[in-house]
């Protein structure tokens, strides 16, 4: 049976599944028949603006990524509010939790991420919410609007925006991170403490180096009112936000006997163990990575649609990625490790009345990582010079400002050396 006789079913509707989903019907030689499961009630959405959304800055519809007539008249079946709840591998069926039974030919799992739970005293309780989706949203905007305090345990980046989105709707929150610093994976203190200035200005409490001990119950053990951190500091709450983390969805593919880790395995092709089965997104594990950007997301959907569509394409490998981000309708932009080591040349440029900063490490004359706070204009060029391994000791002085003051230097670097002669 050729790739476009093949029913083609894509199970999970979030970015992952839509990105293929868009990038099979743009194929020429697309499958014929495609049905796309999701478990949300809504069709797909960007989830991406959804710390935008809570926060009031835009409205609701701004998330949705295509309406249902879309689907139909890309000849698409489109199935939303069930959830795949097994996979006969042997007879390539699936079956939902309303009892519906699909044929497949090809399988693929977009089954996504949920969010982590600190493993605390209380973790049961109720009114422990998590920023995952457009309903988890919708419940802490509803709580926002209510006012009161909340507590929100994490500073990544999901917790710092899911803490000022209910900041901005009323709320008085404070943000509770293991870390010395926030955003610690994306971040050097120096940046962290300038964001860290700047939520606390805003009016967010901030509280870094703390670890959560347990959440505190109310009189009848049933609820959560807030938080007890190790050195015994409790924080009351209204409303407790866990935003630590996320933990690929397998139970699916466990359940149907696919070959799982942290995440789904697959190959270079996004094949599983079935080789009727594809993955993709945060639900899936290659070469024991497991992934939360969308960048590495979007070329697996590249490898994986062409694959699907019967073109034998280069394998998916894993490349170097940049951050970019905006925390706050403040800019970020960081690669590469985050603490130097004895072989770094360490570069700074920092200006805290403008809010700017930038750091550099160089290892013999190359970029080998950045963080640049504020204007992050420059981000991808020296992005791009740390990809290419360019030897960048002739512009070394005029690095910190940037490509328009470095490149003229590179492409002439005999010019300062003649002007001090």
């Amino acid at each position: 049976m050729s790739a476009y006789d093949e029913h083609l079913v894509i199970v999970g509707n979030g970015m992952a599944g839509h990105r293929l989903l868009e990038t099979v019907l743009a194929h020429p030689h697309r499958p014929r028949h495609i049905t796309i499961l999701g478990d949300e009630p809504a069709t797909a959405y960007n989830r991406i603006l959804l710390s935008p959304w809570l926060a009031g800055d835009m409205d609701r519809e701004a998330l949705t990524l295509r309406h249902p007539d879309w689907y139909a008249a890309q000849g698409v079946s489109l199935i939303v509010g069930e959830r795949v709840t097994a996979i006969d591998r042997q007879c390539r069926t699936l079956t939902t939790d309303q009892g519906r039974r699909l044929a497949y030919d090809r399988l693929v799992l977009a089954t996504g991420s949920r969010a982590a739970r600190p493993a605390v005293p209380g973790s049961d309780l109720d009114g422990i919410h998590a920023f995952r989706d457009l309903e988890d949203g919708e419940r802490l905007a509803s709580l926002a609007d209510a006012g009161g305090r909340a507590v929100v345990i994490g500073g990544g980046l999901l917790g710092l925006e899911a803490a000022e989105g209910m900041r901005k709707r009323g709320m008085t929150v404070s943000v509770v991170h293991r870390a010395t610093h926030l955003m610690n994976r994306q971040l050097d203190p120096t940046a962290a403490d300038m964001l860290a200035a700047e939520l606390g200005a805003r009016g967010l409490e901030i509280h870094t180096g703390a670890d959560l001990a347990a959440y505190a119950p109310d009189a009848d053990g049933q609820r959560a009112t807030g938080v007890v951190l190790s050195d015994g500091t409790t924080l009351t709450a209204d409303c407790v936000v866990a935003a630590i983390g996320i933990v690929p969805n397998t139970s699916l593919a466990e359940r149907a006997g696919l070959a799982t880790a942290r995440g789904i395995q697959v190959d270079a092709f996004m094949t599983t163990s079935d080789p009727h089965i594809s993955a993709l997104g945060e639900c899936c594990e290659f070469e024991g990575t497991t992934y939360g950007l969308v960048e590495p997301i979007w070329r697996q959907a590249e490898v994986l649609a062409a694959r699907l569509c019967g073109d034998t394409p280069a394998p998916y490998r894993e490349r170097p990625c940049a951050t970019k981000l905006k925390v706050s309708g403040i800019s970020l932009y960081a690669f590469g490790p985050i603490a130097p080591t004895s072989a770094h040349e360490v570069l700074t440029y920092h200006d805290p009345q403008h809010g700017d900063y930038r750091r550099l490490l160089l290892r013999d004359g190359v970029i080998d990582g950045a963080v640049l706070y504020g204007d992050t204009g420059d981000g991808p060029w020296y992005f791009q010079c740390a990809l290419a391994g360019e030897d960048l000791s002739a512009c070394r002085q005029a690095l910190l400002f940037g490509a328009s003051d470095a490149q003229p230097l590179l492409d002439k670097p005999d010019t300062l050396s003649e002007e001090a002669a």
